[in-house]
């Protein structure tokens, strides 16, 4: 295996963890389907389950905790860009706003 595959698999497992991390914080909570994020998880689709993370959690005032995994989540797959065509650009602004907003409340 060469190290840009060992760099990069080693990555996908930070970011894994991150999100991981991060869905806990939902899963026991009512109301929320995490079924399309745990197959997008299972699929190694790591940047649609974080927007659909995002996405549930918008509205819930979640706990600095799960942002920090978000935030690190995003950095480790280098979302955050002024590029205006990147994808997931929307969802990793939106976890910025409430990662400065968690970080206001705690």
């Amino acid at each position: 295996m060469t190290h840009d595959r060992e760099a990069l698999i080693a990555s996908w497992k930070r970011t894994r963890a991150h999100l991981d991390a991060a869905q806990a914080h939902l899963a026991h909570l009512p109301g929320i389907d995490l079924s399309t994020t745990l197959e997008f998880l299972e699929h190694n689709e790591l940047g649609l389950a974080f927007d659909c993370l995002v996405h549930l959690a918008d509205d819930l005032g979640l706990p600095l905790d799960f942002w920090q995994h978000m935030d690190r989540a995003a950095r480790e797959m280098r979302l955050y860009s002024d590029e205006p065509h990147m994808p997931h650009r929307e969802a990793a602004g939106s976890c910025l706003l409430h990662l400065a907003a968690a970080s206001e409340r705690d």
